[in-house]
């Protein structure tokens, strides 16, 4: 048991020094940097059985040794903690979310603050519609035989949709019908408000059910069948740091992952509030982010996350550091678009 206590602390040793240099450490270098209480022969002793097990592994004919995958994630599972963010840290955060005076622009400030807190690719999403609830329908006459149907979350979340209505609509059913549709929906999740439609069909006042008849298709693509989800992306630059030269090959495949958001927004489909995923190389099913770690959060109230916000980077990167960044990121978004 305390040799293999031992050789995580030398793995530790290893992933930190690696990522650090971004050279292959060598049993000299750890003895050197590192109070291991062992002699240099020991260390080569368990970096030979780290090695055997599939932890470290040596590139090309250089005397040190890199992290595999397999390496990383037993560095990141036996983390003892999470390191918190310094209170300047905390500081800057809250002075550049502060800010944000709309949904769009909270995002946008999110990914521009993520990446230059860990110098990755940040990734955030949008708040997804399904996860939401309806805090305010607004419906205005725009012209003649024309409606305006605004749909307003939770979370700050705005759709709309242009209604076409019989042209001789009443000044005042319009207020009416605002009225009406906000009496319905005002509070429902929008996974649960699509049902609500048929039933008020059958129940509005005989004089708005031709009104309510016309905007109830469109009431259902806006309730039932939202936008695509979406995300916003900062930092991209940051994959070629150093010359691109964590990444093994062209960067074309995962910039192109980035770009068509899907392959990122279905791994942010699995996130939870509060806790951190990390995903490390191979464990990417698509192929395009096999070279690439991704550490992801949800955001939102309470144990209810609203979306997803990450970064993406290399297999080398500064894992506890990242991960408080995320957390600490994720939980002053949520905070914000509680308040709002």
């Amino acid at each position: 048991m305390a040799h293999d206590e031992r050789r995580l602390e030398v793995l530790r040793a290893i992933v930190q020094d690696f990522v650090s240099t971004n050279d292959p450490v060598g049993s000299k270098a750890l003895a050197e940097r590192h109070d291991l209480g062992v002699s240099p022969a020991t260390i080569r002793n368990d970096m030979a059985v780290l090695e055997e097990q599939g932890y470290i592994t040596q590139p090309h004919t250089s005397a040190g040794r890199v992290p595999t995958d397999k390496g990383y994630r037993l560095f990141v599972d036996r983390l003892s903690a999470v390191k918190p963010l310094s209170a300047a840290e905390r500081r800057a955060i809250e002075r550049f979310l502060d800010g944000a005076v709309d949904l769009h622009d909270v995002l946008g400030r999110t990914v521009r603050l993520l990446a230059q807190l860990t110098r990755q690719v940040a990734v955030v999403q949008y708040p997804a519609l399904s996860r939401s609830a309806v805090r305010h329908l607004e419906v205005v006459q725009v012209a003649v035989g024309r409606l305006l149907l605004v749909l307003i979350t939770d979370t700050g979340r705005v759709e709309q949709r242009v209604v076409d209505c019989p042209p001789d609509v009443d000044a005042t059913a319009v207020p009416e019908l605002r009225a009406l549709l906000n009496a319905a929906f005002a509070g429902v999740k929008l996974a649960e408000a699509g049902d609500k439609v048929p039933v008020l069909l059958e129940t509005a006042p005989l004089h708005l059910r031709g009104l309510v008849a016309a905007v109830s298709a469109t009431l259902v693509e806006t309730l039932v069948e939202p936008s695509e989800d979406r995300l916003v992306i900062g930092g991209t630059a940051n994959l070629a740091r150093g010359g691109g030269t964590d990444f093994s090959g062209t960067l074309r495949p995962l910039l192109e992952a980035l770009e068509e958001q899907v392959v990122v927004l279905r791994l942010m489909s699995e996130v939870d509030a509060g806790t951190v995923l990390v995903r490390i190389g191979e464990e990417n099913a698509h192929e395009a982010l096999t070279g690439a770690s991704l550490v992801t959060v949800g955001y939102g109230s309470g144990d209810r996350a609203l979306g997803g916000l990450g970064v993406v980077g290399p297999t080398r990167m500064d894992y506890p550091g990242n991960m408080a960044a995320v957390r600490a990121v994720a939980r002053y978004v949520g905070h914000l678009l509680a308040e709002s």
